[in-house]
């Protein structure tokens, strides 16, 4: 007798008309399965960008009352458990100014650019650059550079850094756009690195995530954390140390700051996004857009987390009643 083939038959619940549909469904759940984190406890670092991660925020329990504040947009998201507490105008398309270097700090990171490796200042860096302590000439390291950028807010670092990373503005600044993409930021969107131009624009809701993101760098985190740092021009024999300082004065408030961005163009007013933690290691991320004044600016950002933190133990104490 010849050797008999036996056939394999699928079971009636996957039938060749089911068994697309349950293939679909299998790999939409290891696809969302792989690639969703909520929110993570420690620092991954650049080797993310492979895998980035993905943040999704809660807005079933905003508060009906908060604080008044004269700005544009803001929002106070729980970072531990992405409950939004606080939204106003949260989802408006507006210019984001400096905000705009976190993304150029993650994109340099993300290319793996040797941080103790030099980059020059050079005459285009410098053309309508706004103040900067960094002259034409001044030779510094890649890591001096992006402390000089995210702290001081320096615009010709920032444009250094891109030229370090991609060679020219343009294509650097696709690499932005990338990233945002990636991120599922759809309505952020970057013409170049230092947020000097209008069209660099996000919402309060993805600025926050975007900060999520950035805190995920481990050396962005530590970076934008510090008060000074005293940076080095490599070609100076005699008075080649620059301090640059945090622009985010919520680092002198009673909270502990643990990542944050300020910006301002005339087009967006004063902004900042800024990470706080309170005594009690509760945690909030705070975006305030479009506020007419600098000072005024970290008023409103501390009368928002003062009022937050006094949100989120009431929350917690009736969730355990």
């Amino acid at each position: 007798m010849g050797s008999q083939v036996r056939r394999f038959r699928l079971p009636k619940m996957f039938n060749r008309k089911t068994l697309p549909k349950v293939l679909l469904m299998l790999a939409g759940f290891v696809f969302f399965s792989a690639n969703t984190v909520y929110f993570m406890d420690q620092p991954v670092g650049p080797l993310m960008a492979a895998a980035d991660p993905t943040y999704h925020f809660d807005f079933d329990n905003v508060r009906d009352k908060g604080p008044y504040l004269n700005l544009k947009s803001a929002i106070l998201v729980n970072y531990d458990n992405g409950e939004v507490v606080y939204s106003r105008n949260a989802e408006a398309v507006r210019p984001i100014a400096s905000i705009t270097k976190l993304v150029t700090a993650m994109v340099l990171l993300d290319h793996g650019v040797d941080l103790q490796s030099t980059e020059t200042i050079t005459k285009q860096d410098a053309r309508r650059s706004s103040r900067s302590r960094l002259r034409v000439g001044y030779e510094m390291t890649i890591e001096d550079l992006l402390y000089a950028s995210l702290l001081s807010s320096d615009n010709r670092a920032a444009r250094a850094l891109a030229r370090a990373t991609c060679g020219d503005i343009e294509s650097f600044a696709k690499e932005m756009n990338l990233k945002a993409r990636r991120l599922g930021l759809k309505h952020t969107m970057f013409y170049e690195p230092t947020g000097l131009d209008r069209r660099n624009v996000s919402t309060a809701h993805e600025v926050a995530k975007l900060l999520h993101y950035a805190y995920d760098y481990e050396l962005i985190a530590e970076m934008t954390a510090t008060k000074r740092h005293m940076c080095t021009i490599i070609n100076r024999k005699r008075y080649n140390k620059v301090q640059m300082s945090n622009t985010n004065m919520l680092i002198h408030s009673k909270h502990k700051v643990l990542s944050g961005k300020t910006g301002y163009i005339q087009a967006a007013d004063y902004c900042l996004t800024t990470l706080v933690q309170n005594k009690a290691g509760e945690r909030l991320t705070l975006v305030v857009l479009g506020v007419p004044g600098d000072r005024l600016r970290f008023k409103e950002a501390r009368r928002l987390v003062d009022w937050g933190f006094r949100q989120v133990p009431r929350e917690e104490l009736a969730s355990t009643l």
